[in-house]
């Protein structure tokens, strides 16, 4: 595995992929993290191999996705240890830009100032501008987050150009914005959704739960399992969606130790949320902060008429 920091190494080693003999139509498939990687992400890795020749996973904390507040600081950076488990995974280039690699504004007015540059820029494009969908749910706590996400995977989407993108399903509402800002900008590029990696009890992996204690984890199964008994609601017991939320709920407020953010049914086609009158798949949001940790989730839930 090549590890590489320059837009100009990444473009030539992709190259010199291509002009190896028989490589002339090898495809690229590009996973897109911000390290602390686990098996949710090593998971990516193996589903991005199974479309493409050539897997490029970059390892960036983009700076213009985290408002003031978040953990942008103490986000966790450990690129040395997700070298070696990436290498481990097959991965054939390991792309680990800095900012001003991805941002040039940064290396033309400083780190701070580029910054500001570059949100500015892309704010004055209509396709990396996350509208009301991106001020629902995850955006609504934490406003300019879906722009700051959009503008930096666009732009790896222009150094990488690859054929094939894979995301996580975990996080449903960046891949709902990603597909539909690739669809305008990058037409040709197929964005691939990968399932959630869980652990043995039903958390979801996440990047954020090295920073739950013991007893913490405990209290964020409860997440997976509060979704697990709307989804039986609906499909067991053909509950409609309100009462499928309210099972979910009830689940929930036997455990004040999760403080719920949110909760709800959505279309996955729109991001909308549903009503009583909506049959066919849908999807069950959940975001809960446990101790000063916020973790998010979700589950498709089919809903049938006739309902209960």
């Amino acid at each position: 595995m090549k590890t590489l920091i320059t837009a100009a190494e990444l473009t030539a080693a992709i190259d010199e992929e291509r002009d190896l003999p028989g490589c002339a139509g090898l495809k690229v498939a590009f996973v897109p993290t911000m390290g602390a990687l686990h098996a949710g992400h090593l998971s990516l890795v193996e589903k991005a191999r199974e479309y493409a020749d050539l897997v490029v996973v970059s390892i960036f904390v983009n700076p213009l996705q985290f408002g003031a507040g978040e953990d942008f600081d103490k986000y966790p950076r450990i690129l040395e240890a997700d070298a070696k488990v990436l290498e481990a995974a097959g991965a054939d280039i390991l792309f680990a830009p800095t900012v001003e690699v991805v941002y040039p504004e940064a290396a033309e007015l400083g780190v701070a100032a580029g910054i500001d540059a570059a949100r500015a820029k892309a704010k004055l494009n209509p396709a990396l501008q996350s509208g009301e969908v991106g001020t629902a749910f995850e955006g609504a706590a934490r406003p300019g987050h879906f722009d700051g996400m959009l503008a930096v995977v666009a732009r790896l989407f222009e150094l990488v150009k690859p054929d094939f993108a894979v995301f996580g399903a975990k996080d449903a509402q960046q891949l709902f914005l990603i597909r539909r800002m690739a669809a305008t900008l990058f037409p040709d590029l197929h964005i691939i959704q990968a399932p959630i990696i869980r652990e043995a009890s039903g958390l979801a992996m996440s990047s954020r739960n090295r920073y739950l204690d013991a007893a913490a984890l405990k209290v964020a199964e409860q997440l997976s399992k509060a979704l697990n008994v709307g989804k039986a609601a609906a499909e067991t017991l053909g509950a409609k969606p309100s009462m499928a939320i309210n099972a979910a709920r009830a689940r929930l407020d036997g455990v004040p130790e999760a403080k719920l953010d949110y909760l709800a049914l959505v279309d996955p086609n729109s991001f909308e949320k549903i009503d009583d009158s909506f049959t066919g798949r849908a999807l069950m949001l959940i975001a809960a902060v446990v101790g000063t940790t916020r973790l998010i989730d979700n589950l498709t839930i089919d809903f049938q008429e006739p309902f209960a």
